[in-house]
C-alpha cells in the first residue's frame, strides 16, 4: 500500500513537472503512423492542427477535448508505442482536409518527446493499463484516458522499470 502512495506521488510530481498546467484537465491518446506524421513533426514544427480523423466516435472524442487538456502520442503500425504529449491549444474546429461530411480537428502544441517510449508490449503486460482503449479498441485513432492510465503512462516513459521511479526521490 505504501508503495502504491509512493509511485502516485512520484508520478504526480513528474506529470506536473512535464510542463503541463495542473489544472483540471481530461487526458487523451492520439494514433498517428511516424511515417505520416511524428512526435519529432510535431516538436519541430511546435503546434499543428490535428486533422484526418474519419471515424465518428474518434471525432466526437476531438469534440470532447478541452484547451489544456493532456494529449499522449502514440506511434502506430511500425513503432507502436506512446512516444510523446502535447497540449490542446484550440479547442474543436472545422477540419479544412474533409471533403465532405461534419469533421473535426483540434490544435495541438508540443510539450516534449518520451526519453522512453512505452511499447505496446509494456503496456498490454501492465495490469492496469491493458484494459485502456489503445488496447480494447485497437483501431480507434482519438482516445480518452483515466486519470490513472496518464500517470502511469507518463511514470512508465520516464523510468525503465517502473520499480526505479519509486527508489528516486524527487519530492
Amino acid at each position: 500500500m505504501v508503495t502504491v502512495a509512493l509511485r502516485e506521488k512520484e508520478y504526480s510530481a513528474q506529470f506536473h513537472q512535464s510542463g503541463l498546467k495542473a489544472s483540471k484537465m481530461n487526458y487523451w491518446l492520439v494514433k498517428s503512423e511516424p511515417e505520416a506524421y511524428s512526435i519529432s513533426d510535431l516538436i519541430r514544427e511546435g503546434k499543428t492542427d490535428w486533422t484526418g480523423v474519419r471515424n465518428y466516435q474518434a471525432r466526437n472524442h476531438l469534440r470532447a477535448m478541452i484547451k489544456g487538456d493532456a494529449v499522449f502520442v502514440y506511434h502506430s503500425v511500425s513503432e507502436k508505442a506512446v512516444v510523446g504529449i502535447a497540449e490542446v491549444t484550440k479547442e474543436a474546429f472545422p477540419d479544412s482536409t474533409a471533403e465532405e461530411g461534419d469533421w473535426s480537428c483540434v490544435e495541438l502544441k508540443a510539450v516534449r518527446s518520451f526519453k522512453s517510449p512505452v511499447s505496446l508490449e509494456m503496456l498490454k503486460s501492465h495490469p492496469t493499463l491493458k484494459e485502456m482503449p489503445l488496447i480494447r479498441q485497437s483501431r480507434l485513432s482519438v482516445m480518452p484516458l483515466t486519470k490513472e492510465e496518464a500517470k502511469l503512462l507518463f511514470g512508465l516513459a520516464q523510468e525503465k522499470p517502473i520499480e526505479s521511479a519509486v527508489s528516486r526521490s524527487t519530492l
